[in-house]
């Protein structure tokens, strides 16, 4: 990272067999709790690669780097290592023909971010996104239910193991994290302290994608169930009704978080692929 950190971020780059003429490199993002080698990352991957695109499974700050620990994690609005990461694959000479850019869950909402602020700096073709929690404050309340106990223990606990990992943490922070019981707890005493702003309140409000998705110029489209359980769907309706210009918002009553599976996989890469192609036309 060009940050003075010192941090690196990992990934793997997959070429297929036969690539086809003039293609873009698409970038997956994964969630929280994620990573490259998530399943839907894969299954993704393996969609694409099939049809003669070059993929990239990203991961973000902090995932993956047992051989570089580092000194920062990522969050829900950190769209600048995106942005040095695109620079990076420039440089490298990977994206002659542009990019996709694909984001699940946490990442759909820091690429739904990064490109209503700087999109049109970057040869984006195409995005997607996928079960995003664009209103970060109503998504910590959903999580917080009693229905969904069991995820907010399971999410809750590789939050934790994700930023322990960092390198340099003192004995305070370090018994801070142990002692958080909630997503809220966590993002207020520990997200928000790290990453300069004033607590978990501050932290939503700045980085939630609704905010940003009407001034995105990229197209866009953007997939979440009405039945997710930890994304409230209500988030997206006043968004949906003012018919932007260059995002299509999709609202099946079926789906879950970042599911959408039918006989032939995953749902949302067929319409995706068929989105990708008409803008080609």
């Amino acid at each position: 990272m060009t940050d003075g950190s010192g941090d690196q971020l990992t990934g793997t780059i997959s070429f297929p067999y036969c690539t086809t003429p003039q293609s873009p490199l698409i970038v997956l993002i994964h969630g929280l709790a994620g990573c490259e080698d998530s399943a839907y990352m894969v299954h993704t991957s393996n969609y694409f690669l099939e049809r003669g695109y070059s993929v990239l499974r990203l991961n973000l700050r902090g995932v993956k780097s047992a051989q570089a620990p580092s000194l920062q994690y990522y969050h829900a609005g950190r769209d600048q290592d995106l942005q040095s990461v695109f620079k990076e694959l420039d440089t490298l000479q990977f994206i002659p023909n542009g990019l996709i850019i694909i984001g699940f869950s946490l990442g759909g909402n820091i690429l739904l971010k990064l490109l209503g602020r700087f999109g049109t700096e970057y040869p984006i073709r195409a995005a997607l996104s996928v079960s995003a929690p664009i209103d970060l404050a109503m998504t910590s309340e959903r999580v917080l239910q009693p229905r969904n106990y069991l995820y907010h223990k399971w999410l809750l606990h590789h939050m934790k193991n994700g930023i322990l990992g960092l390198k340099d943490l003192n004995d305070r922070q370090r018994k801070t994290i142990l002692r958080t019981n909630t997503v809220f707890e966590f993002d207020d005493r520990i997200t928000a302290q790290e990453n300069g702003f004033s607590g978990a309140v501050d932290y939503y409000k700045s980085c939630s994608a609704k905010f940003f998705i009407h001034k995105i110029k990229v197209p866009t489209l953007i997939v979440s169930a009405k039945n997710d359980p930890w994304v409230p769907s209500v988030m997206y309706s006043s968004i949906a009704r003012c018919k932007l210009k260059n995002v299509k918002i999709i609202l099946p009553k079926g789906g879950g978080h970042v599911g959408f599976h039918d006989r032939h996989g995953c749902w949302y890469h067929g319409v995706f692929h068929q989105f990708v192609s008409e803008l080609s036309c």
